[in-house]
Parts: structure tokens; sequence; C-alpha cells
């Protein structure tokens, strides 16, 4: 969590300002609960990229990875909705959770071989290089 410690107005020491430095970023980390994207990591090779991205308190199937052109988005939404009937009263309540982060593709990835996978709350998408990018060695011959 990153914190941003605030001071008072007045330049003493605050309650409200403690507990905001406190409990404000209590949910930053959690992208469904914070409606923030969540953090990339990125690594290349000679065989592709590595895209890991931190998706915690997920499921596979609340996950939606899509490929348009050179575009590769990840999203995620989620609704609830919640009707209580108590003592003559109808409570109903809907909240609606959700990220879309979305990266352009190099013009060396394969758009059409990209795998992932989703474990322990890191989704990695393992994007593989076109074979024509791929480092290659070229035999010298003697005339």
């Amino acid at each position: 969590m990153n914190y941003l410690v605030r001071s008072a107005r007045n330049g003493g020491y605050s309650l409200v300002n403690e507990f905001d430095r406190l409990f404000g970023n209590l949910f930053d980390d959690m992208p469904m609960a914070s409606g923030r994207a969540p953090a990339v990591d990125v690594r290349e090779t000679d065989e592709g990229y590595t895209l890991e991205a931190e998706l915690p308190g997920l499921t596979e199937k609340d996950i939606d990875v899509h490929v348009e052109g050179n575009l590769l988005t990840i999203s995620s939404a989620a609704r609830e909705e919640k009707d209580e009937r108590k003592d003559g009263y109808v409570v109903r309540e809907r909240r609606s959770t959700g990220f879309q982060r979305s990266f352009v593709l190099p013009r060396d990835v394969d758009s059409t071989n990209i795998e992932a996978s989703y474990r322990n709350g890191v989704l990695t998408l393992d994007l593989h290089k076109t074979p024509e990018s791929k480092p290659r060695t070229i035999q010298v011959k003697s005339e």
C-alpha cells in the first residue's frame, strides 16, 4: 500500500486526517473494491512477453481477456443486486464493481497465440513473438 501523510490545515494534529491516513487506503490493493486498475508487471524474453496482473479475490470466471487488432484488454465487472423484505419494507440495493486495463501490443507479438492462466490471484498472459521476429543465426559461407 502507498501512504500519503496529510497534515492538518492549521499545522497541528487532526484526528480526521490521521483516520484517513490509517484507513483511507485500506482497499487500494484490491482492484474490485477500489475500482482501480490492477498492478501489472511485463517481462520480455527472446520467445515473447509475460504479463502478470494482480487480481486478488477474483476467479478465472470473473476475468475477461480480449484482443482486437493490436489492443489487448483485461477487464472484470461484477454486479450484485439484493432484495430484502422485512416488516413491510422493501430494501433494494445494487452495487457494481470492476476495472478495465488496455495495452497496445508490440508489432512482434503473435496476437493469435496468447495463453492465459490464473493462479493465486495473479493472471499470467504469455504473449508469444512471431517466428519472423525471433533472433536467428545466419550462417556465413566462404566463397
